[in-house]
C-alpha cells in the first residue's frame, strides 16, 4: 500500500490567495481537485491532505466536492514542507504501508500516466527513493519508502527532505518522463497565468 501526500498547508505567500483552491479548469475544478482526480485515476486509493494555513478554506473545497480524502493538521506550517509530511506520516504511517507518494498542490499538472509510471517503478524496484527526472531536473510526486520514515522525521526542518534526498541519491531510481505537470511548480500569479494560457491554448 502507498498512501499519498498532497502538502497543502503553506501560506502561499508569493501567490498571494491559496492554492489549493486557485481554478485550473474552465468548469472551475481547483488545483486540489484535480490532483485529488489525477491520483485516484493512477490507482491511488488512500490520499491524505495536510492543511495549514487557510485550513478552514481548504476543509470547504473537501467538503463541498465530496472528495474522499483523509486530512492531517500542521499546526506549524511556518516550519515548512518537511513539518507538513511528518504531520502526515502521522497518519499513514501504519502496519502494510509500503511507502508514501509526496505530492506539492502547487504542481497540479503532473498526469495519471506519471504517477503510475513511479508506482510501477517502486513495486518493481522497492528503491527508497523514485521520483521523476528529465534533463538532468527532478520533479514531483517523490515516493519515499518506509524504511525513509525515521529519517524525514528526524531530518532538519530548514533543509527538508533534500536532506534525506541527498544522502539516498545513489539508490534512488530516476524514472525518465516527458511530462511537464511533474517539473512544473505553480507558485507565483505569473507562473498561474503562464499555465491558464497553455491551458486554454490546448484545449482550443
Amino acid at each position: 500500500m502507498v498512501p499519498a501526500i498532497i502538502l497543502s498547508a503553506g501560506a502561499s505567500s508569493r501567490m498571494g490567495r491559496p492554492k489549493a483552491l486557485l481554478p485550473i479548469a474552465a468548469d472551475g475544478t481547483t488545483f486540489l481537485e484535480h490532483l485529488v482526480r489525477t491520483l485516484g485515476a493512477a490507482g491511488v486509493d488512500d490520499v491524505i491532505v495536510v492543511v495549514g494555513y487557510d485550513a478552514d478554506l481548504v476543509w470547504g473545497i473537501i467538503e463541498g466536492t465530496g472528495l474522499a480524502v483523509r486530512t492531517a493538521v500542521n499546526r506549524d506550517p511556518s516550519r515548512g514542507q518537511l513539518s507538513s509530511l511528518i504531520a502526515a506520516l502521522e497518519i499513514a504511517d501504519r502496519p502494510g504501508v509500503q511507502a508514501v507518494l509526496v505530492a506539492p498542490v502547487d504542481q497540479p499538472m503532473v498526469a495519471a500516466e506519471t504517477v503510475r509510471r513511479l508506482l510501477d517503478v517502486y513495486q518493481r524496484t522497492r528503491a527508497p527513493i523514485v521520483r521523476p527526472a528529465r534533463e538532468g531536473r527532478h520533479g514531483h510526486p517523490v515516493i519515499f519508502d518506509r524504511s525513509l520514515f525515521g529519517e524525514l522525521r528526524r531530518a532538519d526542518p530548514s533543509a527538508g527532505a533534500r536532506e534525506v534526498i541527498n544522502r539516498h541519491r545513489p539508490d534512488a531510481v530516476d524514472v525518465a518522463v516527458d511530462d511537464e505537470g511533474a517539473f512544473v511548480d505553480i507558485d507565483t500569479p505569473e507562473a498561474y497565468e503562464r499555465v491558464m494560457k497553455m491551458a486554454r491554448g490546448t484545449r482550443r
